[in-house]
């Protein structure tokens, strides 16, 4: 895959994680909240997800800036004639409870937006994302690499760090699936319960 198709394909993903997302603000209001045993509500899930993406929009935002700094002082083509396809060391990320990692308090969920200003904001950052990525069309995101703790992924560019968004999402929609499923198996019981 060329950087072009690599960017192509990250701005398909973006557009299908939203869509993804959009869908999972329709649900009940109990449903919305309802909690597992362990873990977050799929009211709580949705907001760590903007609260995730605000802070890898940051490393994103300086990423972009640095690449493009640094395009106009080295030979883009020449680096681009040497780059690799780089996305799949990031696949496991999408697998939820696949690695080992704590996650900093500024991402736990506080409950302090409303679900349409979570809403709102996911869309803003997906889109955010997206006009990045023209910015950076010629593949000047693969010449600043900053490091990423996670799963010891080590240093990766502003492309993979858009793909690590959309994966970090996708991650999330299988926790939600999750919860649904079991909501559905809960309310079930409590009608099989009321009929008998």
């Amino acid at each position: 895959m060329t950087v072009k198709q690599t960017i192509n394909f990250i701005d398909q993903e973006l557009s299908r994680i939203l869509n993804d997302y959009l869908t999972w603000f329709d649900l009940s209001p109990e449903l919305h909240s309802y909690k597992a045993k362990v873990g977050w509500s799929i009211e709580q899930i949705l907001e760590h997800v903007t609260l995730t993406n605000q802070f890898l929009l940051i490393l994103i935002r300086k990423g972009n800036k640095k690449a493009k700094e640094l395009s106009m002082k080295v030979d883009l083509s020449q680096a681009i004639a040497n780059y690799q396809y780089n996305l799949g060391e990031l696949e496991k990320i999408a697998e939820h409870k696949s690695f080992e990692w704590i996650r900093p308090e500024h991402m736990e969920p506080k409950g302090e937006k409303t679900l349409n200003e979570v809403k709102v904001l996911l869309e803003e950052q997906i889109n955010e994302c997206k006009e990045i990525l023209k910015e950076i069309p010629n593949g000047e995101g693969i010449l600043y690499k900053t490091t990423m703790t996670v799963n010891e992924l080590g240093k990766i560019d502003v492309y993979q760090y858009i793909y690590f968004l959309c994966k970090h999402a996708k991650r999330h929609i299988t926790q939600m699936q999750g919860l649904k499923e079991e909501f559905s198996r809960f309310k079930d019981v409590d009608l099989l319960q009321i009929t008998t």
